[in-house]
């Protein structure tokens, strides 16, 4: 069986600055400015290891309420935020986390983790503890862009992604009284049953040594046509890109117009074709540790470098054959050292006959693929988790 008809065989089966980057990294905040913490094999300024024998290992099971996805009229997707209580009474490290969808109509999910001082705010949203709608934002209902990182990133889902196991001496900040937000995307083209899903944490206490990590976000503007031979109205980019105003509010095309100007294309008329790129400055020095790629159901391969087109150029991951059902975050084997402001390229490829072929994506129109929150549109996301410097990876969690 030739590579193509495998790669197809298998995909059958189976998330803004005020000025253009404002926009845009005001968005990515909510995951960039999230503390995590992460480490690798090293010496110095490493944290110090210790007995595992002395760590205890609290396990919390989050179990979100039954909730059937609806769309609005016109569309085939829901975002909806589950707010959690892991009932924290110390201050603690999450070292392992794992989301467990409740059904095939789960498209993807981001565990967000609540700061105390904001929990009365989203209980307000919360009523009778149903959760509420939460397109495109980091969880709270109606959130500034300049607070969007109130919300910080704990993990990210999507279908293959498993458990997220930290390296030894790693593990995310857990303040006691956080609390957790559960924001599912669910794809009504896949059904639109009762799901409740469920999170499990493992935490130690906030006495282990572990390290920060920052996490910086690339990001790429997908513009892909309609495939050759194939017509419609929402072929049309303009008409394309209205469309997923009128779907998921005007802030989507502000987000898509934001990424456009910061890559340095005209907004309203840039590339199109199947393959998309874009360079980031990298905002904190120390190295990359560990890397994830996220597309959706057209993915075919993704591509990471660090100061691309230079002698100095590293490729930090390379997904060479993406699969939407087999996604994950790779700990690096050698991890790459960075400085503020070095460039990082994200290049995503695409293939549209997909969108013909796929029995999911045959029950939307053909249209114009831009970046947008839906199953039927496309993202090219660049994850990178940064360390200050080496952790100790003999350190015991």
């Amino acid at each position: 069986m030739a590579v193509g008809e495998q790669k197809r065989q298998r995909r059958f089966g189976g998330g803004r600055r005020r000025s253009t980057w404002g926009v845009i990294l005001g968005t990515l905040a909510l995951v960039t400015s999230a503390t995590a913490l992460a480490g690798w094999s090293a010496d110095s300024a490493a944290a110090p290891a210790t007995a595992a024998s002395s760590i205890r290992v609290t396990t919390i099971s989050l179990t979100s309420p039954r909730y059937r996805p609806k769309a609005a009229a016109g569309t085939t997707d829901d975002y909806h935020c589950a707010l959690l209580n892991p009932h924290l009474k110390k201050n603690s490290y999450v070292i392992s986390s794992q989301f467990f969808p409740g059904s095939a109509e789960d498209h993807h999910a981001g565990l967000f983790l609540l700061p105390p001082s904001l929990v009365a705010e989203a209980e307000k949203a919360n009523v009778g503890g149903k959760g509420w709608t939460c397109f495109g934002e980091a969880g709270l209902p109606n959130e500034p862009i300049n607070e969007i990182a109130s919300t910080p990133f704990l993990s990210v889902w999507a279908p293959g992604h498993g458990v997220d196991d930290l390296p030894k001496g790693t593990g995310i900040e857990l303040p006691a009284g956080t609390m957790v937000i559960m924001q599912v995307h669910y794809n009504l083209l896949v059904g639109d049953k009762p799901v409740t899903n469920r999170l499990v944490v493992k935490t130690v206490p906030m006495t282990t040594p572990l390290l920060p990590l920052k996490l910086d976000l690339s990001f790429a503007a997908p513009d892909v046509p309609c495939p050759n031979g194939v017509t419609g109205a929402l072929c049309n980019r303009a008409a394309s890109l209205a469309h997923q105003g009128q779907e998921y509010g005007p802030s989507a095309i502000v987000f898509v117009d934001a990424i456009e100007a910061a890559c340095g294309r005209n907004p309203t008329d840039p590339p199109a074709g199947d393959t998309t790129t874009c360079t980031f400055p990298v905002t904190t020095s120390g190295y990359i540790v560990r890397a994830q790629a996220h597309m959706h159901l057209l993915g075919q391969s993704f591509k990471l470098v660090l100061n691309p087109g230079t002698p100095e150029a590293q490729t930090v991951l390379n997904v060479p054959d993406y699969n939407f059902h087999d996604q994950k975050a790779y700990n690096l084997a050698k991890p790459v050292h960075v400085t503020a402001g070095e460039p990082l390229q994200v290049t995503c490829t695409y293939d549209p006959t997909l969108g013909q072929e796929l029995p999911i994506l045959r029950k939307a129109p053909p249209h114009f693929v831009t970046w947008g929150d839906g199953s039927t549109d496309e993202m090219c996301l660049g994850l990178s988790w940064i360390s200050a410097s080496l952790p100790n990876s003999h350190a015991s969690q």
